[in-house]
């Protein structure tokens, strides 16, 4: 089987370590090969707490998971502030990087780890996981069928995470040194991910954030929002806080239909995920009613949407070393157009909320 996977390791034990250290294991085409924490204590914790294989190699720093010959590639779930040294580390050990997103502080960061990566012949993927699932490919197919449905027109999306005290304190997220762009970087990122996939990557001319931004006292976004331009006249905006309840809307507009999403980021239920779409929508006899009702559609997968991650970048990796393929640019490519984005509406918060055009 080994010949057959490729064997990942992961460098640190955040939480969301736990979500991809399963994945691995349910992935047909995928292996875990070690853990590596800087203290030994958590990482030995984390393979117990998490039922590792005994075959899993356990390591007290990052250094030895990528020495560790075992491994092809690595998954990186740490600190944004971080990711430029260990992604680039990784890249040059002619390692695989898959990156927990947001991938960098800022786009130039970035380009400093796809350089990396491009340069080392290794495929670069960061972690949005809901891109990935059955779902997504099913809405896409609707919302390309222009005779159906007509054209895009406008796309708005809010993504929270309703957080109690002690992580408004002690999260990483919030601390301006580990993750500078907070809420933006974490739960903006979807919702800037969502619109331009609805978008079908292609950029907003402008961008513009709205009023009432809410920083922490280390001046880390709490909550923002904004809205972009396209030259066509689409347009689009978005939520995103650490401040309200848990949601993760989003609802897409074409000239005749309407899509909605409430869970598009993490489904209701891992098995299968909803979606309504109507259209030619209008009302019934004396306005007393809408008609026709909303269509619900149930997509249904035997396998969560992290897995089919893991898959899809084990089949690339895969393709470079048994058929000798250049790393695939699609992802890439996709990251870096979401964090010039997210770099814009965080120029224009700085700015006073002026229009920010978005660069290349």
């Amino acid at each position: 089987m080994a010949g057959k996977s490729i064997c990942f390791g992961i460098i640190g034990c955040a939480k969301i370590s736990r979500k991809l250290a399963r994945a691995m294991s349910l992935a047909p085409n995928a292996i875990l090969s070690a853990i590596g924490s800087r203290s030994i204590d958590k990482a030995r914790r984390f393979a117990v707490e998490n039922g590792l294989p005994e075959a899993v190699n356990v390591y007290g720093s990052y250094e030895e998971v990528l020495d560790d010959p075992t491994v092809e590639a690595v998954y990186l779930p740490l600190p944004t502030s971080m990711h430029v040294r260990w992604a680039v580390a990784v890249a040059e050990r002619k390692k695989q990087v898959l990156l927990e997103k947001p991938t960098a502080l800022n786009v130039a960061d970035l380009d400093r780890i796809l350089e990396a990566c491009e340069s080392n012949g290794v495929q670069f993927m960061d972690g949005t996981m809901w891109i990935h699932h059955p779902r997504t490919h099913k809405m896409k197919e609707l919302l390309s069928d222009p005779n159906r449905f007509g054209e895009l027109r406008s796309v708005h999306s809010i993504v929270a995470a309703g957080s109690d005290a002690h992580f408004l304190e002690n999260d990483i997220r919030v601390k301006a040194d580990l993750d500078g762009l907070g809420s933006l970087g974490h739960a903006g990122w979807y919702c800037v991910h969502l619109i331009l996939w609805a978008n079908d990557y292609m950029l907003p001319k402008t961008v513009t954030a709205f009023q009432g931004t809410i920083h922490n006292k280390a001046g880390v976004i709490l909550s923002c929002g904004a809205s972009m331009v396209w030259e066509d006249v689409k347009v689009a905006t978005f939520q995103c806080a650490f401040l309200i309840n848990l949601v993760m809307d989003v609802s897409v507009h074409v000239s005749n239909g309407t899509l909605h999403v409430h869970d598009f980021v993490i489904p209701f239920e891992e098995t299968s995920a909803p979606f309504r779409f109507v259209t030619n929508t209008g009302f019934k006899e004396l306005q007393l009613g809408w008609k026709p009702f909303p269509s619900e559609h149930v997509v249904v997968t035997d396998l969560p949407q992290e897995v089919h991650m893991v898959e899809e970048f084990v089949r690339l990796v895969k393709s470079i070393k048994d058929s000798g393929s250049k790393p695939d640019s699609k992802w890439p490519t996709i990251s870096r157009k979401t964090q010039l984005v997210i770099d814009a509406v965080k120029v224009s918060i700085d700015k006073g909320c002026e229009p920010i055009n978005v660069g290349s």
